[in-house]
């Protein structure tokens, strides 16, 4: 099986690398990083340097696969050094905003642009984005959050627009946007406090349950939005 993950260098990024090399150890696996590569994950995994946001490096890397069998997408942003999650409308800035977007939406756009082919060379193709219940629509009871809650909206969209196109031109594929709950990562951390007791979880916890789904995934569900437990959530 060959596996390609974007952000193998984030908590739940690197965490599943470690799962699936522990337990598929015949596993042909890929990730990226940016800034830093992690050097503790041995000789099984691939490494490539790309900007998730430059269609020009999505494009190069692509062109190094002639098939996948499994394409994560484990990278997101919820805050930089400057700027936050916003509280009002007078908090929300454009930069921000568009970065939201830039980082949380678009990369899964550019994949599935550039990676069909790949994934349709597979007998069982599978894309799986982490998205985040603040995203949904629906279950939104309390605002604020702006530019997250768009981008992962956003987001969603385009796991269910991408579902239906390849429906018809990859249909053995399954695509699903997973809310992996609230994990003990660098991207949580500044807002742990407010977590009710028992649903922060460890990567390692997150990494599992993303994997459960992914291998019981089947193209009868493409297109939801599921929880880390399962179950679909309101878009």
């Amino acid at each position: 099986m060959k596996v390609l993950i974007f952000g193998g260098s984030g908590g739940i990024g690197h965490s599943l690398c470690t799962q699936l090399l522990s337990h598929q150890p015949e596993i042909d696996l890929h990730a990226t990083y940016h800034s830093h590569k992690p050097n503790d994950l041995g000789s099984g995994l691939t490494w490539h340097n790309i900007d998730i946001t430059a269609e020009d490096d999505i494009s190069k890397l692509a062109a190094q696969f002639s098939s996948l069998d499994w394409i994560i997408n484990a990278i997101g942003l919820l805050h930089t050094p400057s700027n936050g999650p916003e509280k009002n409308l007078q908090s929300c800035q454009s930069e921000f905003f568009l970065e939201n977007i830039k980082v949380n939406a678009l990369p899964t756009l550019l994949i599935a642009k550039h990676f069909s082919a790949c994934l349709k060379a597979s007998s069982h193709p599978r894309f799986v984005t982490i998205s985040a219940k603040v995203g949904s629509i629906e279950d939104n009871r309390l605002g604020g959050w702006y530019s997250y809650r768009s981008s992962k909206a956003a987001l969603n969209m385009l796991i269910k627009n991408i579902s239906i196109e390849w429906s018809r031109r990859i249909p053995k594929a399954c695509i699903l946007s997973i809310h992996p709950g609230t994990t003990d990562t660098p991207l949580s951390k500044p807002f742990q406090a407010n977590v009710p007791d028992g649903k922060l979880f460890e990567p390692d916890k997150v990494a599992s349950d993303i994997l459960h789904i992914i291998e019981k995934a089947n193209p009868e569900i493409t297109g939801s939005f599921l929880s880390y437990d399962g179950q679909r959530l309101p878009w």
